[in-house]
């Protein structure tokens, strides 16, 4: 079984070593997928991934994982792909917004985000084009970050949240399932109980 992962965004593919080391000890052949968000737009990142998968595809099958713009990122690169293309045979979110991100949205106008996120950070907080990413139609875990702020004056109020994105930003009714941990936005990919629910879901699979 083959896993493609892609990072978040600011973050490198190393974000997800812990998280693939424990997934090759089960077994698993791991790669991952890079961009930078200042020198690429969404749209040619998006390009580059869908050719990634649509090559693993046709080695047999395959599960993605993605690490918040990276869960977007690959939506958007499965529903681009020929119909002809063997869809994943699980897709894992983690901390990946599904609606617009209130961060995303409060940050729009800053100089210093619009510098470092460019059109990918604009996306994110942009109803339009979240909503024009659309669902994935294979089994999709959702794994959620609940361990952030969660205080009245923070961005979330005190709404479940992992520090970056709320639990209802990374809710939606077309999950498979959804899992909440105790890690914050950033050390998702480092938790070992992530690694654990990605395992067992792939176990059921076979089973």
């Amino acid at each position: 079984m083959n896993v493609l992962f892609v990072h978040g965004m600011g973050r490198s593919s190393l974000s997800g070593w812990p998280l693939l080391r424990q997934l090759k000890r089960a077994g698993l052949t791991t790669t991952t997928f890079g961009y930078i968000v200042s020198l690429e737009d969404f749209v040619r990142i998006k390009g580059r991934l869908a050719s990634r998968i649509s090559a693993l595809a046709a080695r047999g099958d395959y599960v993605l994982i993605g690490h918040s713009l990276g869960g977007v990122l690959l939506r958007a690169a499965v529903n681009s792909m020929s119909a002809k293309t063997q869809q994943p045979r699980h897709v894992f979110l983690l901390g990946s917004p599904l609606q617009p991100a209130r961060l995303a949205i409060s940050l729009g106008s800053n100089p210093i985000y619009r510098t470092l996120t460019r059109d990918c950070g604009q996306l994110l907080g942009s109803v339009s084009r979240m909503a024009d990413v659309g669902p994935v139609s294979a089994p999709t875990t959702g794994i959620a970050g609940i361990r952030g702020m969660s205080w009245k004056p923070s961005p979330f109020g005190v709404e479940l949240n992992d520090g970056v994105v709320s639990l209802s930003e990374v809710s939606a009714d077309w999950l498979t399932d959804q899992v909440q941990v105790s890690s914050v936005h950033t050390l998702l990919p480092s938790s070992k109980r992530v690694a654990e629910i990605i395992l067992e879901r792939l176990e059921r699979k076979v089973a």
